[in-house]
């Protein structure tokens, strides 16, 4: 259930959905890990995911969606 939000909103909403998995959660999360597989394997268009703690990288894609 880490990374089931990203993909629930990407099948929600018409616009670019940045997913960043953290290395911080509860159970066993195994740094960010389980986030990060839960969010590539989701079927929803539109949701782009960058690898563990990446904020810079997800501003970088967001930044390429808006030019």
């Amino acid at each position: 259930m880490d990374g089931a939000l990203p993909s629930v909103v990407g099948g929600l909403v018409d616009v670019p959905v940045v997913a960043i998995p953290t290395s911080v959660g509860y159970g066993v999360s195994l740094g960010g890990i389980s986030a990060l597989l839960t969010m590539l394997n989701s079927c929803s268009p539109g949701v782009g995911v960058v690898n563990v703690d990446n904020g810079f990288g997800g501003a970088v894609w967001a930044m390429k969606c808006l030019r």
